[in-house]
Formats: C-alpha cells, structure tokens, sequence
C-alpha cells in the first residue's frame, strides 16, 4: 500500500477538532437508516443485547463484533436498523477494511479514515502492520467489528472457514474483548453482486427484507487455550518462517497456528448456530 494513502492522522479523533468525523459518520448513519428502514424492511432478533454493549459495557473493555460477510453494504447498514445510534461518532464502530476497494486512492482513503475504517491488505498475513493499529483499538476499549470469512459470499452456504486475523487479535488484546457473533441475511438482494453484466447495481435495491440475528457474548479461557496449544502443537514442525516466533506468553509459530485455529472454529460453530436458529425462526414464522 503506498505510504501516504494509510493516513493515520485522519483516523485520529481530534483531526481538525474532530468536526470531519463527526460530518462522516453523521452522513453515513443516515444513509444507513434510509437503507434499512425506508428502502427496505430490516428485522433484528436479539438487538438490545449489541445495544447494550455498545452503549455500556464495563470501562476498558473492548467490544468485538464478528459477522458472515453478504455484500459490499452489511456495513453500514447493518448497524443502521431502528433505535441504533448509528450518528455517534463517539459510539461508532471501528471496522477492518479491505485496502483494494476502500483505500483506492487519497479521496476515499481519507473519506473511509474519517469513518473508522482501518486498511487491511488482503493476503498480508495476520500480523501485517494495519493489524497493530487494530489491536491498538482494542487497547483502548474500543468497538471493532470484522468479517473473519475474508471477503463477500452470497451463496445461502453454511459459514466458511475463517481466516485467523479475527482469533489473533482476540489472542493478542491486552485486555480480551467481549466477542459477540451476528448473522445477517438480505443484503445479497440489497445489493447483488452480478445485478447486471456481472456488476453490482449503481444504487442500494429496495423492497427487499433483511434479518440480523445477534448472538449471545462469546467467552475464551485464553490461558487454557494456550495451553491446550502447546501440548497440541508439541512435535510439530509447520513453521513457515514469516510469523514472531515467541509471542502470547511462549507461543511458537507452530502452537500460535493451533491457538487461531481453535478460536477461530469456536467462533465459525457460533455463527452457524446462529445461522441454523434463524433460518428455522423465520421458516417458522412464515
């Protein structure tokens, strides 16, 4: 990524009094809410729980937000549904985002910093420099959402093996989040990926239903589950040389691959349950 589009200065909070923020997140939250409540019809099960979380957690701890990925929409409409302070910039979520489409050029990189984006190299590896700012967020007690699958799947396909970015950053936190999985479904139809000669249609699609169903908060036994690594990993020799080879407390590359992968499939059985409850909830509702 070329040096001068990362533009970190422009994700501080206090860029130019913070007014550039504010006018971002403002702009976006309302083009959310009309996304999700007067072009479409979106439905939440379980919504006071990411409410609740967002707006008072204990201090210091950290939220992170995880989600199947449908469309280059889910965020930020997702967050846009009724009651949702969507317009506060202080509440608003940070988010990983791709580099390839959000940080093109200086225009939409300042325009995406101004709204909590933080650029992530897709195929960089989990430990890419971008991943150090997003751990810094969560040093902070702030909200972090991403979508751990890695990129946009439309097919109605049971959730996909996860990349392991999401578990590195629950390993690494100073302070471990609260990890709270969502499902969504509809904004494949909001906003298709092959509308027309394999293109995404120039607007947001309307009279479609979306449904997000939020799980309960996630917890990880981070001791246990190093441990569970070293004794997993012992006598393993996949090392590829790229990754630190002593981190998270005595990890080496071999124990730190079996640590993401085990929080990482703890989080994808999370997200099918939650796929599986809604599906049957809506079947029977019909």
């Amino acid at each position: 990524m070329a040096g001068g589009r990362t533009m970190e200065w422009a994700a501080r909070a206090n860029h130019l009094g913070g007014l550039p923020r504010k006018m971002v997140i403002t702009a976006v939250g309302a083009f959310a809410k009309a996304v999700a409540n007067l072009l479409n019809t979106t439905t939440v099960h379980n919504g006071d729980t990411l409410l609740q979380l967002v707006r008072s957690r204990p201090a210091g701890v950290p939220l992170l937000t995880v989600s199947n990925h449908m469309s280059t929409l889910d965020d930020p409409v997702m967050w846009g549904f009724k009651g949702f302070p969507i317009s506060d910039a202080k509440l608003a979520r940070w988010v990983l985002a791709a580099e390839d489409i959000c940080f093109k050029n200086t225009a939409l990189s300042y325009f995406f910093r101004l709204g909590k984006c933080i650029p992530i190299t897709r195929g960089g590896g989990i430990y890419q420099e971008h991943m150090n700012e997003a751990l810094d967020r969560l040093r902070d007690g702030a909200w972090l959402h991403t979508f751990p699958e890695g990129k946009v799947c439309q097919e109605d396909a049971p959730i996909r093996r996860l990349k392991w970015g999401t578990a590195s950053l629950i390993a690494r936190a100073p302070v471990t989040p609260i990890v709270l999985p969502i499902v969504h479904h509809g904004f494949e139809k909001v906003m298709p990926e092959n509308y027309a000669c394999g293109r995404r249609p120039p607007v947001p699609l309307w009279n479609r239903e979306i449904k997000i169903a939020v799980g309960e908060p996630m917890e990880f036994n981070l001791p246990e589950l190093r441990e569970m690594a070293l004794s997993q990993s012992r006598g393993s020799s996949s090392s590829s040389g790229r990754w630190p080879g002593n981190i998270l407390g005595g990890l080496d590359e071999a124990a730190q691959r079996c640590l993401y992968m085990t929080i990482s499939d703890q989080i994808r059985t999370a997200l099918e349950n939650i796929r599986s409850f809604s599906r049957s909830y809506v079947k029977t509702k019909q």
